[in-house]
């Protein structure tokens, strides 16, 4: 901790910022600092870290002075950390929070999660080493004596030159990602044609491949997961990273929710998409909080929460006058229903079953025989008259 000094927390002249963290605690070593949880920021030049409250307690250390550094994974009860081990003190160096440290390392603590892309970029930085290329702007003195005063290189003259490297930066970024855009509407294409292909063959040939068969080639497709899982690691905590999980969610769950009539119970949708994220398991509260989120989001899906507390998904698409409609319907065709029964004329589950016809009878559509057989739903003679 004694290689940091006080900054103000504004970047210095070619200096540009990577990435920020909330919720970062500073080890001097091994022992836990004596600041507070703060801001923890990447540029292309330093490491900062900003007091979440006091924002005037801003300390920083050039990345000219770190060695090497690694992870530290996250136990019970502790955070996952980034270890920074840091060249000596240089002689020069200006007054800082620590005059003195036993330690040649820091650590990182990150309590909101995000460690993984700070790594990353952090990773980056040490590699490309910007600021042996670009180095801030350094104090030109007034012409006044040695000792006199020094001033940054700013004005029009430093505007202009700053404008044109982020000019320079851009183009350079627009290219590269024409490049890969490319590319990728390369492989787009090559996986257009492929799923043409199988469509086809499966249409040409519906009467060779058995339901079993196309329940298998859907379960392989699944097996293949969601290649890039929105995680706390790499969207931090919070509301950000259930934007990003329920923006997810919505792309993953239309077509099965297509599939199974517009509708699938809380529980079937927490299964199916832990399945596809692999090892990236998603938490009940995390699935809710995401699912809430559909709304607000404007996308297709809604959370539904029936009378009976039961939680689903269905497409916005899916109102609930089909769903009276179709209960009414296949009650009044087979003279009487019960859940079971339900469940398989419609694929359904039986508990999906039971909401629809319990909404069904709640209008006045359907009504009911509880007997030691069971609970059986019968059409309302007495709406239609028909008694």
């Amino acid at each position: 901790m004694d290689r940091f000094v006080w900054t103000n927390g504004l970047l210095e002249m070619n200096e540009t910022l990577v990435i920020q963290q909330r919720g970062v605690r500073l080890y001097d070593g091994d022992d836990k600092a004596k600041l507070d949880v703060g801001v923890v920021l990447l540029s292309t030049h330093r490491l900062l870290w900003r007091d979440q409250k006091n924002h005037e307690c801003c300390i920083c250390i050039p990345l000219s002075q770190v060695i090497f550094f690694e992870e530290q994974a996250a136990g019970i009860g502790k955070s996952a950390k980034i270890v920074i081990y840091l060249h000596p003190v240089p002689e020069n160096k200006e007054p800082g929070p620590y005059q003195q440290s036993k330690y040649s390392f820091i650590k990182l603590s990150f309590k909101e999660h995000g460690q993984i892309e700070f790594y990353r970029r952090l990773t980056e930085e040490m590699t490309q080493k910007r600021w042996e290329n670009t180095p801030v702007s350094q104090p030109i003195p007034t012409g006044v004596g040695p000792k006199a005063a020094r001033t940054r290189a700013v004005g029009i003259v430093g505007i202009e030159r700053k404008l044109e490297e982020k000019r320079k930066e851009t183009d350079k970024n627009i290219s590269e990602a024409f490049e890969d855009l490319s590319k990728l509407m390369e492989k787009a294409k090559e996986m257009v044609e492929v799923s043409k292909s199988i469509a086809n063959k499966i249409k040409d040939k519906q009467g060779d491949i058995t339901e079993d068969e196309t329940i298998r080639f859907k379960s392989y497709l699944l097996s293949m997961g969601i290649a890039n899982p929105v995680t706390r690691e790499t969207h931090g905590s919070g509301t950000q990273y259930h934007i990003q999980l329920a923006r997810q969610l919505g792309d993953i769950l239309q077509a099965p929710l297509e599939e199974r009539g517009g509708m699938m119970a809380l529980t079937e949708v927490y299964c199916l998409v832990n399945r596809a994220r692999g090892m990236e398991l998603l938490s009940p509260e995390d699935l809710v909080n995401a699912c809430k989120m559909f709304e607000s989001l404007k996308l297709p899906l809604r959370l539904r929460v029936f009378d009976s507390g039961v939680m689903v998904v269905q497409l916005q698409s899916h109102s609930e006058e089909e769903m009276i409609a179709s209960a009414l319907d296949n009650v009044s065709d087979k003279g009487s229903l019960t859940a079971e029964e339900f469940a398989k004329l419609l694929g359904l589950s039986v508990l999906l079953s039971k909401e629809r016809l319990l909404l069904a009878e709640k209008v006045g559509h359907l009504c009911r025989d509880d007997s030691v057989e069971g609970l059986r739903f019968y059409p309302n003679l007495r709406l239609t008259n028909n008694f």
